[in-house]
């Protein structure tokens, strides 16, 4: 079982410093055992990308840096078809996953940055409540009234030990400070949940586990929780009253793919099943990358053994001419049909969000 992420080193900005939610997380940074904490006298992140590929790679997985989320962080940003809005706690995650969705995305070494300004970042679920296209308004998810996303661009399970910004963040939304038609998700690969089982979450908070199959999440997913662990953990919050989700990412048609999702399905059945008042729904990505991810993806390991082979893959371009290699229509075809009769075989109820 690996050990809750403790940083190397931890940098808090100028701005940063003059924040009421810093003195938190410097509490829970001390109570970590981080030695190197260094107060910075200006904004600017410095010295970042001294040494080779791989030494700014490790250096960065190592630092945790507390900043002020700038103005175009702080207006929320549609988000389908997770939700209607994204939040950023964080921006940046610890984990080392050979397929991280945010390489490509961020700029930069993949530090992991805290937002201090934590009520800035959380206004914006008051002024956006009501809003939206994905959940408010809508037939199918109106009942989750207006949802926000926290888990676009940091997993905040995984650093929640050493911000508490996700149980400030429940806790409010809980008790209504932003109206009584919002709710949250958040989506992660950690198991670490004690903090949020007490709170009082007024069902407003929907946790989603990433799993995958045995192989994917033993080859691919480094310094993350066991995906055994991560089911128990959706157990034990599903227990304490949380609605619940599985995101099924990034789906693999590796060898004997079907009986090993089949597999992970069966372990989630049979982790929920006595679960009162169940709220279980399901949202299955399949792999597919950027030329631009893969390079950089290369970079961090290059001796991975991902498949990210372009030729092997379809191109798939958006409105802005962007491309994706996502797999061969023939096997997104298969895969789709086999995920849809097994949730629909394995967890009745739980309705499948969307496939993509």
């Amino acid at each position: 079982m690996p050990r809750p992420w403790v940083p190397r080193h931890v940098l808090v900005t100028a701005a940063a410093a003059e924040q009421p939610h810093t003195a938190e997380m410097l509490r829970r940074i001390e109570a970590a055992g981080v030695d190197d904490v260094r107060l910075l006298t200006s904004n600017r992140l410095t010295g970042l990308n001294e040494g080779s590929e791989r030494e700014v790679y490790a250096r960065a997985k190592a630092t945790l840096a507390l900043v002020v989320a700038p103005p175009s962080v702080l207006k929320p940003q549609p988000i389908p078809p997770s939700a209607d809005w994204r939040i950023d706690l964080a921006k940046g995650c610890p984990a080392h996953c050979q397929y991280c969705y945010l390489a490509g995305s961020l700029t930069g070494p993949p530090i992991t940055r805290a937002y201090a300004n934590l009520d800035d970042v959380l206004a914006g679920i008051g002024t956006h409540a009501g809003r939206g296209a994905v959940t408010s308004g809508t037939t199918e998810r109106g009942h989750e009234g207006t949802t926000y996303e926290l888990s676009c661009y940091t997993d905040p399970l995984g650093i929640e030990h050493l911000t508490g910004s996700l149980a400030e963040a429940v806790r409010r939304v809980g008790t209504g400070a932003y109206g009584d038609d919002v709710s949250l998700r958040f989506t992660t690969k950690f198991d670490a949940v004690n903090g949020l089982l007490a709170l009082p979450h007024g069902r407003r908070t929907r946790m989603r586990v990433s799993v995958n199959a045995e192989e994917v999440a033993g080859r691919f997913e480094g310094g993350t929780s066991p995906v055994s662990a991560r089911i128990d953990a959706l157990r034990r919050v599903a227990l304490a009253g949380y609605r619940v989700g599985l995101t099924i990412a990034p789906v693999m048609p590796v060898d004997g793919w079907q009986e090993q999702y089949a597999a992970l399905l069966d372990a989630v059945a049979g982790a929920l099943a006595d679960v009162p008042d169940l709220d279980l729904t399901t949202e299955v990505i399949t792999h597919r990358f950027t030329p631009g991810s893969r390079e950089v993806l290369l970079g961090w390991y290059p001796r991975t053994q991902l498949e990210m082979d372009p030729s092997v893959r379809t191109a798939k371009r958006n409105k802005f001419g962007g491309v994706k290699h996502v797999y061969p229509r023939e096997t997104m075809a298969e895969m789709r049909a086999w995920f849809t009769d097994a949730l629909a075989t394995r967890l009745p109820g739980a309705p499948l969000l969307y496939w993509t």
